[in-house]
């Protein structure tokens, strides 16, 4: 009877060491379900920040985009307006040179 005794505080002793060997291990991994879990939340933090960063950059580019093409506008009804003068000024020396040229004809022609 001593014997089985024995044996059964021997199965006892393993089956204590086995439920803390159980205990470590799912310690250990309640340890890396909460380093994860901080992992987790800091990088949907940064994903915050960065999804405003975004929108801020997308917004202040379309703003921008928005001024360049202003400019573009003005740019081309401007040289288009400067373009018309030039023709203009063009049209304005070959009639003063044509003028010209009656003047001293007719300024020939009376002396």
């Amino acid at each position: 009877m001593a014997q089985q005794g024995a044996t059964l505080q021997n199965y006892n002793n393993d089956l204590v060491r086995c439920i803390e060997d159980l205990r470590e291990k799912r310690e250990e991994v309640n340890r890396t379900i909460a380093s994860d879990e901080e992992e987790k939340a800091k990088i949907q933090n940064d994903l915050r920040i960065l999804t405003e960063r975004l929108s801020r950059l997308n917004d202040g580019l379309a703003r921008k985009i928005s001024s360049r093409n202003e400019y573009d506008r003005t740019i081309q009804e401007t040289e288009a307006a400067y373009q018309k003068i030039l023709e203009s000024s063009q049209t304005l020396l070959h009639v003063l040179k044509r003028e010209s040229v009656n003047l001293q004809k007719k300024k020939q022609v009376s002396s």
